[in-house]
C-alpha cells in the first residue's frame, strides 16, 4: 500500500517537472523568459523547454497593433471653454523586454500621457481652431507619444480625436449662429436671383423694344411702298378708265352723229326730242317754275333753215355737206395704250410682296440665342450697341414704278 501511495506521488512530481519544463508561445505574442529571477530571453512562435523551479515566463505580451479607446476628458480651450475630448490610439509593442521592465503598466501610461499632452496642445488653440484643426491636433499628438513612449517598447501608429463635445450652451450659441449664418446666405442668394431675374427682365425688354421699333421701321416702310403703289396702281386704273369712257363717249358721238346724219332729221324730229328734254329740265326740288320762251318756234324754223335744205315738199330737211364726208378721223394709239389695260402683276410688286411675306414669316431670333452657353448671363450695360441684341434685319424690299 505504502508502495502504491510512494510511486503515485513519483508520477505527480513528474507530470509537474514535464509541464514547467515545456511552454508553447503562440505566433503574435512574445514571453519575457527569466532563469533564478534575471532576465534570460524572448521567445515567441515555439515551442520552448524551461530547467524546471529555475526558468519561468514572467509575462506575455501580444505583438499586435493594438486600439485602445480613453473615455472623454475635459480640456480648456485658450478662450476659456472647457470641452470634452475622447481620443482613440493606434499601438504595437516592439520590444516585450522594454515593456515589461520599463514600465509597470504601459496602457495606462500611453493614457495619461495622451491626456496630458492633449490638454497641452488645445489649450494653445481657440474653439474655432480646435474643431477645424483635427489634423494638426493629431500630428501633434502622435508626435509626442511616440516620442515618449519609445523607450517603453511602445510605437504609437495613429492618433485620432473621436469626438469633441463643447458645452450645451455653446452648442446651441453654434446652432444659432450657422442658422443665422444659413439664413444670410439664403437671403443673399435670393437677392443674387432677384438681380439676375431684374436684369434677364431688363435685356428681355431692351430686346422687345428694339425688335419692336425694327418691327414697326418696316411696317412702316412697307406701308410707305403699298401706299406708293397703290396710288401708283389707282393713278394708273384712273388714266385707263378715263381713256375708256372718253373712247367711249367719242364712239357714242361719233355713232349718234353718224345715226343723225344718215337719218335726215326734220324740225318736227327736234322739236320732239326737245319736248322729250323739258320733264328732264323741270326734274329736282329746286326747280319750282320754270318758263317755255315764247318764240321757241321761230328758233327751231331758224335752226332748221340753218342746217336743213327746203325739199320739194316744202320740208326742211338735213343734209351733210360734202366737206363732211373728207374729215379726218380720229387717230388710232390703241398700240400705245396697250399696257394700260394689262390685268398682270407687276413682278416688282410681286417680289416686294413676297420678299414682305418672306420677313414677317421669319421667326425672331436674337443675338443672344446665339452665343454659347458659358457666355449667356450679361451683366447690365454689357452690350453698348442696341444692335448686337436685335434680330438682323431683313433686306429692303425693291420699290415699284
Amino acid at each position: 500500500m505504502a508502495a502504491l501511495i510512494v510511486l503515485a506521488v513519483i508520477v505527480v512530481l513528474v507530470a509537474i517537472v514535464v509541464f514547467k519544463s515545456v511552454a508553447l508561445i503562440p505566433q503574435a505574442e512574445a514571453a519575457v523568459i527569466e532563469r533564478l529571477g534575471r532576465y534570460s530571453k524572448t521567445v515567441s512562435g515555439q515551442l520552448t523547454f524551461l530547467i524546471p523551479f529555475v526558468d519561468r515566463i514572467r509575462a506575455k505580451v501580444d505583438l499586435r497593433e493594438r486600439v485602445v479607446s480613453f473615455p472623454p476628458q475635459p480640456v480648456i480651450t485658450q478662450d476659456n471653454l472647457t470641452l470634452h475630448i475622447d481620443t482613440v490610439v493606434y499601438f504595437q509593442v516592439t520590444s516585450p523586454q522594454a515593456a515589461v521592465y520599463e514600465i509597470s503598466n504601459y496602457i495606462a501610461a500611453v493614457e495619461q500621457l495622451t491626456v496630458t499632452t492633449l490638454r497641452n496642445v488645445v489649450g494653445g488653440m481657440t474653439l474655432e481652431e480646435t474643431l477645424t484643426s483635427r489634423d494638426s491636433i493629431n500630428g501633434q499628438l502622435r508626435g509626442v507619444l511616440d516620442e515618449a513612449t519609445g523607450r517603453w517598447g511602445l510605437r504609437v501608429a495613429r492618433v485620432e480625436l473621436k469626438s469633441i463635445d463643447p458645452p450645451p450652451s455653446i452648442q446651441e450659441s453654434m446652432e444659432k449662429q450657422m442658422k443665422a449664418d444659413r439664413e444670410k446666405r439664403a437671403m443673399i442668394l435670393n437677392s443674387e436671383g432677384i438681380r439676375e431675374s431684374s436684369i434677364k427682365t431688363a435685356e428681355g425688354a431692351k430686346q422687345s423694344q428694339i425688335l419692336a421699333a425694327e418691327g414697326s421701321k418696316q411696317a412702316a416702310i412697307l406701308s410707305a411702298e403699298g401706299e406708293r403703289q397703290s396710288r401708283i396702281l389707282r393713278a394708273q386704273g384712273q388714266r385707263a378708265a378715263k381713256y375708256l369712257e372718253a373712247q367711249g363717249q367719242a364712239k357714242a358721238i361719233e355713232k349718234v352723229f353718224a345715226a343723225i346724219k344718215a337719218g335726215k332729221p326734220t324740225p318736227e324730229l327736234l322739236a320732239y326730242q326737245y319736248l322729250q328734254t323739258l320733264p328732264q329740265m323741270a326734274q329736282g326740288d329746286a326747280n319750282k317754275v320754270w318758263l317755255v320762251p315764247s318764240d321757241f318756234g321761230d328758233a327751231l324754223k331758224g335752226f332748221a333753215s340753218t342746217l336743213g335744205n327746203k325739199g320739194d315738199d316744202g320740208v326742211f330737211r338735213f343734209e351733210p355737206s360734202k366737206s363732211d364726208e373728207n374729215l379726218p378721223k380720229p387717230e388710232d394709239d390703241t398700240d400705245e395704250v396697250a399696257d394700260w389695260f394689262d390685268m398682270k402683276t407687276d413682278p416688282a410688286i410681286e417680289q416686294a410682296v413676297r420678299a414682305a411675306e418672306a420677313v414677317a414669316r421669319t421667326p425672331v431670333e436674337s443675338a443672344y440665342d446665339e452665343l454659347p452657353r458659358h457666355e449667356r448671363r450679361p451683366l447690365s450695360g454689357q452690350w453698348s450697341d442696341p444692335g448686337q441684341l436685335a434680330a438682323p434685319r431683313p433686306p429692303e424690299p425693291p420699290s415699284g414704278e
